[in-house]
């Protein structure tokens, strides 16, 4: 690695990488062990790294060694510089081992309950053989896995979308959200039931994503401010034991939770906007279009969410096996 000068300082890379390993372990001889080189030449070489700098990094004590405010600025900047050429390294390596037997695809949380499990045994029938992983996060860094490489392709909101560059995206199907509770809540002895009314009563919500905005838009739109018992998360099983157990409400997309409802756990309310509906979308790299096994997942993800967007969310009805023939 050549050194980057930066104003009248010099950032060498490879001391960076040492320093980042410095702070991580704590100590110069664990360090040196771990990049297996010797300990006086380790801390040679972050004195000089310091000197260039113009910064002291590094506090130096009987007990070991941390980083400095400065330190702990530059440190942070090390981390990714690092987890970056980890990466590159090995984009490098699986470019001529990677094979079409390999499908990698990132979801929401939300979809992980019925709609790709469902897809996925639909794809089987056609594809038997290759190697499927499925990774489940959050919208945002679905999105930076996207671009980094990481996934072939992912299954999310559209939400977002047009933030990043170089990614295409197609519609699949159409979800709902629904405000849940549990079914003897008393907010169901309301008719007309309304988010002013909802918003007396505990709420959970997912920390991450869009749900604290939309619960402010459609609080906002009858005069109502935010509820005062809030509990954010970033679970979904969380949110549904929450509320199935608690007078608490949430908002769930319909794939999460119809297995819910019609187990009788959890009851939605007759309540409907615009706002609660979400579009569902295949987003890959405009670069690197989707294989013929990719395609077919992903067709199989829409048969699975229209499948599912025109079942009823309502409770089975109670068997009824008319009156008795025996006598």
């Amino acid at each position: 690695m050549t050194a980057y000068d930066w104003g009248k300082r010099t950032l060498d890379p490879r001391k960076l990488l040492y320093f980042a390993t410095v702070v991580e372990h704590g100590s110069f001889k664990k360090a040196a062990k771990h990049l297996n080189i010797s300990q006086p030449a380790l801390s040679t070489s972050m004195d000089r790294f310091e000197r260039s700098l113009g910064e002291q990094l590094l506090k130096r004590g009987p007990t070991g060694v941390s980083p400095t405010q400065a330190g702990e600025i530059l440190y942070a900047h090390a981390r990714l510089i690092r987890e970056e050429l980890t990466l590159a390294e090995r984009r490098v390596a699986q470019q001529d081992s990677k094979s079409d037997d390999m499908v990698v695809i990132g979801t929401l949380p939300s979809l992980i309950a019925n709609i790709i499990p469902s897809a996925v045994c639909q794809w089987r029938t056609l594809h038997p053989d290759p190697t499927l992983r499925v990774i489940e996060k959050i919208q945002l860094e679905l999105l930076i896995s996207l671009v980094r490489g990481e996934l072939d392709f992912i299954i999310a909101q559209t939400e977002w979308y047009g933030f990043m560059e170089g990614l295409r995206q197609r519609v699949l199907f159409r979800d709902r959200l629904y405000v849940l509770g549990r079914p003897d809540h008393p907010a169901f002895e309301k008719e007309n039931v309304s988010f002013a009314d909802l918003a007396q009563y505990p709420w959970v919500i997912q920390m991450i994503g869009r749900q604290r905005t939309l619960l402010e838009k459609l609080l906002a739109q009858e005069g109502v401010e935010m509820p005062t018992r809030l509990t954010e998360c970033g679970s979904v099983n969380f949110l549904k034991t929450m509320v199935a157990s608690s007078d608490s409400l949430a908002m769930l997309p319909e794939s999460t939770v119809a297995a819910d409802v019609h187990a009788g756990m959890l009851r939605p309310f007759d309540i409907n906007g615009p706002l609660l509906h979400r579009d569902i979308a295949v987003i890959y790299r405009d670069e690197t279009p989707l294989s013929a096994v990719g395609r077919d997942l992903v067709e199989a993800v829409a048969n699975a969410g229209l499948k599912l967007a025109s079942a009823s969310l309502e409770p089975e009805p109670p068997h009824d096996d008319g009156p008795s023939n025996q006598v």
